[in-house]
């Protein structure tokens, strides 16, 4: 890893009803497992391709920040190989599950992730701006619902303690307010 310890991901995240078109449920995407280690802000991320079965790996440390001024995600990575992998899966507590589906728009790139399991109803869209310009100019497209931007709730480290009941009372407080 390189001197800098951790990327600034500039993104706003909205809620979504389901995949907008052209994606569908069987459109391209990857499964990600993510075990998030009990009284900290690590996660261990398991990536698996459907169509190779390809695995990978990693440890992952995020956080919000405002320190660019906006709501943004704090991100650190460490890749893992399998002895590491073991090593910090005793480690796992409560696990995420969701397939991630990928697209652009305008000068975003959208990361659209659909929860399984005890979040499944959930569903976010990510867009992720290379400049803070592009960030307090975007115009939200019509499938973006509701916008959660900085909202810890929304946070892996939050999420893994919820259910889709306990987002859907989150939404009702969010829209009441």
């Amino acid at each position: 890893m390189s001197a800098k310890t951790a990327e600034t991901h500039l993104s706003r995240l909205y809620l979504i009803e389901g995949l907008p078109e052209p994606l569908t449920p069987a459109s391209s995407h990857l499964q990600l497992f993510d075990g998030y280690i009990p009284n900290t802000r690590l996660r261990i991320r398991s990536v698996r391709d459907p169509y190779s079965k390809a695995w990978t790996r990693t440890l992952q440390q995020v956080f919000l920040s405002e320190d660019s001024g906006h709501p943004a995600v704090k991100f650190s990575e460490l890749h893992l190989n399998e002895a590491e992998y073991e090593a910090f899966a005793g480690l796992e507590g409560q696990e995420i599950r969701k397939n991630r589906y990928f697209q652009e728009f305008e000068r975003s790139k959208i990361l659209f992730d659909i929860y399984l399991g005890k979040l499944q109803g959930l569903g976010t869209a990510s867009f992720e701006f290379g400049s803070s310009e592009d960030f307090d100019t975007f115009e939200a497209p019509p499938f973006a619902k509701l916008e959660v931007t900085g909202n810890p709730f929304f946070l892996g480290t939050n999420l893994v303690e919820k259910t889709f009941a306990d987002v859907q009372d989150e939404i009702r407080e969010l829209i009441d307010r």
